[in-house]
């Protein structure tokens, strides 16, 4: 058995937390783990670490290992799959299985076990024994893992269930987020279930679907792994559910009650009961009030209901319950006009590790860097502006100028604008450095890269 975690999406829904370039999955929102780190150790418990696939986007890919090998500092960077444009989950999954095959040489009949990064799972033991079932009963069909609804929810799809066959239903048919009345007559009949967007199949099984309902990406699929990446942003952006599921007579789901949650608005966290997760959170005559801080400001709310808060280090969103989508108006309005909170918050991961703006004046600016074991940036220098950094955690390797030194807490040194520089970890634990710039222009494209070991050359 395989797994592959899809982990490209962009969680809009999701702003302020979720950014363009840190995403949904990678946040900590209900433990001390990410939802991605959270996913993975699910599956650990089930198949060792070189089973498990992850598929994702250029800007996610040093954020998916850097998180995963926090957990196992051995797993193999490339079992990270970088899909060369982001379309959906039918040419994602394309792309995983035709790896698998070629690279990996897996038997077209194993089972392979494809799931979302992000979402919520309440009871991991029931949810592993519905996986256990499905993968030892699955044989030659597209399988899919069923939620019992236990409201008339309207943000979710539903599947239709058929005869019982064993421990699975037939699937009849795939319907769309239904209005409140449709939905309440789905839970009423007892014949639905939610569709949770986790499939088990094998690769024989998914070949054969491909090339008899979207002939378009069998084309691809069926040709070598380097043709179908080079020519992977010709495929539709098309779903699964679209491309095979919602056709195909071979299709049977697999129901369980496990506590899920696809965590796709904060509505979603505040079913959760995570509304007093907020300790700094002073409530005077207010009611079903959820608030998410992340600096832990003290936040007070006197007189209102049904509101969302979400805080930030540089924004806040206050929202009416039951207005998730017009989070994407926000979106919308911050690409339009190019503003920075649309990609980055003042927390901006790197794949050597992040850095947070404390200070952000005209003319200077402070960092906080986290630079973590065995990372290091590239060799650089500025025209515009000249830095200081001071050491307040582990040890540091450093360029500076025809220099190379090692500077341990409390030690500093200055590089002076158009200095070639650089900066390791050379420790066994996280590295942390106070940054403090100064110049008359301090924008992040003002970096001239000469060696990089991410591959990132010149100013990009």
């Amino acid at each position: 058995m395989y797994s592959v975690i899809l982990c490209g999406g962009s969680g809009t829904r999701l702003w302020p937390l979720s950014r363009k370039n840190y995403a949904k999955q990678f946040l900590s929102l209900y433990s001390d783990k990410s939802l991605l780190q959270e996913t993975y150790l699910r599956m650990r418990q089930i198949m060792p670490m070189e089973n498990i696939f992850f598929v994702t986007n250029y800007e996610g890919v040093f954020n998916v290992f850097n998180q995963i090998k926090e957990l196992d500092a051995d797993y193999p960077k490339d079992n990270i799959l970088v899909e060369p444009v982001s379309l959906n989950t039918a040419p994602a999954i394309a792309l995983a299985v035709r790896h698998l095959l070629e690279i990996k040489k897996i038997d077209p009949h194993e089972p392979l076990f494809f799931l979302p990064a992000d979402h919520y799972i309440g009871d991991s033991e029931k949810y592993l024994a519905t996986v256990r079932l499905a993968v030892a009963e699955v044989g030659d069909h597209i399988g899919t893992i069923g939620i019992t609804p236990l409201r008339p929810e309207t943000g979710y799809g539903y599947i239709k269930k058929g005869a019982q066959e064993g421990g699975h239903n037939k699937v009849l048919a795939f319907k769309e987020k239904p209005d409140q009345a449709t939905a309440q007559q789905y839970l009423d009949s007892g014949e639905y279930v939610w569709n949770s967007g986790m499939y088990v199949f094998n690769a024989d099984t998914f070949s054969a679907e491909l090339k008899k309902y979207s002939p378009e990406i069998y084309k691809l699929f069926s040709q070598n792994i380097a043709v179908l990446t080079e020519k992977f942003k010709t495929l539709p952006a098309i779903s699964i559910d679209y491309a095979i599921s919602e056709k195909s007579d071979n299709v049977i789901t697999f129901e369980g009650v496990f506590g899920w949650n696809d965590i796709g608005s904060f509505d979603s966290l505040a079913e959760m009961k995570l509304a007093n997760s907020n300790p700094r959170h002073i409530n005077f005559d207010s009611k079903n009030v959820f608030v998410h801080s992340n600096s832990d400001r003290l936040i007070a709310t006197i007189g209102v209901e049904n509101i969302n808060i979400i805080e930030t280090v540089d924004s806040i969103l206050v929202q009416k319950q039951g207005c998730a989508e017009d989070v994407k108006k926000v979106v919308a309005y911050l690409k339009e006009h190019n503003l920075p909170e649309l990609e980055n918050n003042l927390i901006v991961h790197r794949p050597w590790g992040k850095y947070e703006i404390l200070v952000d004046g005209k003319n200077h600016q402070v960092k906080r860097l986290t630079v973590y074991p065995g990372a290091k940036l590239s060799l650089q220098s500025h025209v515009h502006r000249s830095e200081h950094w001071v050491v307040v955690n582990g040890t540091a390797s450093i360029v500076n100028g025809d220099k190379e030194i090692i500077l341990n807490e409390n030690e500093s040194t200055y590089i002076s604008a158009g200095s070639k520089h650089r900066l390791g970890n050379a420790g066994a634990t996280n590295l942390e450095i106070i940054e403090v710039q100064t110049g008359d222009y301090l924008g992040e494209d003002d970096i001239l890269r000469y060696d990089d070991i991410y591959n990132r050359i010149g100013n990009k």
